[in-house]
């Protein structure tokens, strides 16, 4: 069975004041020059080398991405006379380009530099090889534009596999995920969780910046997870990889005893497993997630525990049925 889902929600551009403030430590950049330009806007999640642009060919030129000057456009324009070398380099600033960053630690004559912010057009430096920091800069603005959603439930990662645990108010999902964080679970989100589709393969799952290793758990109040069950019992994000929704047992009409009627939640156009356990006095409701873990991960390795069974029994079934005729 197929839930649907919201619409996914698509972020179709950053600017480069925050890409710079969110990514500048990771990939070393340095601002040269005014901040002027970080209101422009990163409109493609790859980079570009505008080695050709500078030669005076524009055609196909991605002017929405980031433009990095690498040893070779360096190389370049220092070939051309300083007339020329200006010449080329105002008519790439007036593309409407996003930014300019340069590598390798480089850094780009003053004058142009001048220019450049004239133009309202931000400049930066990068210590990293030019192909590392592409490299680098692309998982990142992948991860910006990524299609996003938010689910009302608690994420957490159990030997190795991501759940995201749902049910409605007072089904006992706080107590469920304590019991979880006592046998060795790490917590990723508490309440709200912020998925992310990474290049239609898989949902990653991150908690809001405020909430996270904290979790709310009623009578108690909010917690601190790291602080309580120690740092390991938490992680900044994890993948998607099964859902389970605690019920009451009485809304159930139909509980699956086989685990052949598979079902599945369709998020950001990606189908995840999908559990029902029926939340009754006396239940483990813990030790039943535990299982549903161990379980997903047989199938990701290939073993179907309620598929193989099946398969045994009808093969059972045929030799009696032959044996009788």
């Amino acid at each position: 069975m197929s839930t649907p889902r919201p619409s996914p929600q698509k972020n179709p551009s950053v600017t480069v004041g925050e890409f710079y403030e969110r990514h500048s430590e990771e990939l070393r950049l340095r601002l040269v020059g005014s901040r002027i330009g970080f209101e422009r806007r990163i409109s493609e999640p790859t980079i570009n080398r505008p080695g050709l642009a500078l030669s005076g060919f524009y055609t196909y030129f991605a002017l929405h991405r980031i433009q990095v000057i690498g040893k070779a456009e360096r190389s370049y324009l220092k070939h051309l006379n300083a007339e020329n070398m200006e010449k080329r380099f105002m008519e790439l600033c007036r593309r409407q380009i996003p930014c300019i960053v340069v590598s390798r630690g480089e850094t780009l004559p003053d004058n142009l530099i001048r220019k450049a912010n004239e133009l309202g057009l931000s400049v930066f430096q990068t210590s990293m090889v030019t192909m590392n920091f592409i490299n680098a800069a692309t998982v990142r603005l992948e991860w910006e534009f990524a299609p996003t959603t938010t689910e009302h439930g608690c994420m957490i990662d159990v030997m190795g596999i991501g759940i995201l645990i749902r049910g409605s108010s007072g089904t006992g999902k706080s107590e469920t995920v304590l019991a979880l964080l006592r046998r060795g679970a790490s917590l990723v989100s508490d309440d709200t969780v912020r998925l992310r589709n990474m290049e239609g393969r898989e949902l990653i799952g991150t908690a809001p910046e405020l909430g996270r290793t904290h979790m709310e758990v009623r009578g108690l109040g909010i917690i601190n997870v790291a602080a309580l069950f120690g740092i390991g019992t938490f992680r900044t994000e994890k993948r998607l990889d099964l859902i389970v929704t605690l019920k009451p047992a009485e809304e159930l009409e139909h509980v699956d005893r086989s685990g052949l009627d598979r079902k599945h939640f369709n998020l950001l156009g990606l189908r995840i497993p999908h559990v029902e356990l029926p939340v009754a006095p006396g239940r483990d409701m813990a030790q039943l997630i535990e299982v549903a873990a161990l379980d997903q991960k047989l199938k990701s390795l290939g073993h179907d525990s309620a598929v193989e069974f099946n398969k045994k029994l009808l093969k059972m079934m045929r030799e009696r049925r032959r044996s009788v005729v």
